[in-house]
């Protein structure tokens, strides 16, 4: 098999992120130091992320993120909670507080924008990351970082996905800057990491990109799949349990890697399990997933683990896909996620499965995204 015989439009955008990388931190990184003054940003008390499908993942990422580099008490809130259901009291009251912090590509999703002008309406400071400036959403907030990502071949968001997580991670190492949580030399520090990031996934695609092609080979005919993953490496599950979905229409499931022995682990037809462990080789909890790489192989569950270590590192006898390393943890998330594009991009293409089912069909209600974009706003 070579990949080129199985070429798709996730992994042609798999194997421009590194380039992508560079790119985008060179527009993004000096917006993310304007996009809030100096007042503003000390104003913040308190933080509220939203968004939705990929988004809530890159939102997940940033929430751990803004609490490690920051000390902020910060909220990872789903859209519609936020929209009807959030207390309205607790989006205002004091000064630019809270910051609410609402990511979508497009923009155009009813419910965000509908959660961003309730937050703005009850007093909070908000702002919009999009790519989007004339959207909805960034119509209803009052600051908008803005994303001019390139285009390229649709598929599962797997530049867009990078792309979002990277400014969030720009945005979150400036507000520490000024808020004096590190050094400017530390912050410089951070920010050139995103460049290491990219060369260091540069290296490692061709490697990742066979071994990702022989798993979709071996995994291709599951019915279902399961990724496990806690800390920072909860967004990158999340976004592989999402890929499944979209590229192609099968059962999936993820949950943090305590619950797995709680639930999980549970399930029959154990063989026919496509299982994906991620984590890295900073994660306070990674004396419980050496545990449950035990326990998969024990079940005699068909595995893999995503990490920047290997097999010396983690002690377990089983298959790891490797991604870059990092010093910051929380540098994790901009490159952990690739196997998943590549493997289920791998798929789609081998059962002629169709992105998001074609828009056809029983589906064609999606066409447009018009179940996202067209639904009622309600502001409370």
């Amino acid at each position: 098999m070579k990949p080129e015989d199985y070429s798709n439009p996730m992994r042609d955008q798999a194997l421009t992120l590194p380039s992508l990388m560079r790119d985008m931190y060179a527009d993004i990184e000096p917006k993310a130091r304007v996009v809030m003054t100096t007042p503003e940003i000390f104003n913040i008390q308190q933080v509220i992320l939203t968004g939705c499908g990929d988004s809530w993942a890159a939102v997940v990422a940033a929430k751990m993120m803004l609490e490690k580099l920051t000390g902020f008490r910060c909220e990872a809130v789903k859209t519609i909670d936020l929209a009807r259901y959030y207390p309205s009291k607790r989006l205002g009251g004091a000064p630019g507080n809270p910051l609410v912090i609402g990511v979508s590509n497009s923009g155009k999703v009813a419910r965000m924008a509908e959660a961003m002008e309730r937050a703005t309406k009850y007093g909070a400071f908000t702002l919009a990351v999009t790519g989007n400036e004339d959207s909805p959403l960034a119509q209803a907030s009052k600051r908008v970082l803005k994303l001019d990502i390139p285009k390229f071949a649709s598929a599962p968001g797997t530049r867009s996905y990078m792309v979002s997580v990277l400014a969030l991670y720009l945005l979150v190492v400036r507000i520490g800057e000024v808020r004096g949580k590190y050094t400017m030399d530390e912050a410089k520090a951070m920010r050139k990491e995103v460049l290491r990031q990219a060369d260091l996934l540069e290296k490692m695609l061709p490697e990742m990109d066979l071994q990702a092609l022989r798993i979709a080979d071996a995994w291709k005919g599951f019915p279902c799949f399961d990724t496990v993953g806690s800390g920072f490496d909860e967004p990158t599950v999340f976004y592989g349990m999402a890929k499944v979905y979209e590229a192609i229409g099968k059962f999936s499931t993820t949950v943090n890697t305590e619950e797995w022995l709680h639930l999980n682990f549970f399930m029959r037809d154990r063989e026919n399990i496509g299982t994906t462990l991620v984590v890295n080789s900073h994660n306070a909890a990674q004396s419980r997933a050496r545990e449950v790489m035990g326990y998969m192989k024990q079940l005699g569950r068909p595995m893999i683990v995503i990490s920047d270590k290997g097999r010396d590192f983690w002690g377990v006898d089983c298959e790891y896909v490797l991604v870059p390393g990092s010093e910051y943890e929380f540098a994790m998330p901009l490159t952990h996620f690739v196997p998943f594009s590549l493997i289920f991009g791998y798929i789609m293409n081998m059962i002629g499965e169709k992105s998001g089912r074609g828009v056809e069909g029983p589906w064609s209600f999606s066409k447009g995204a018009a179940c996202v974009r067209e639904s009622e706003k309600v502001i409370l």
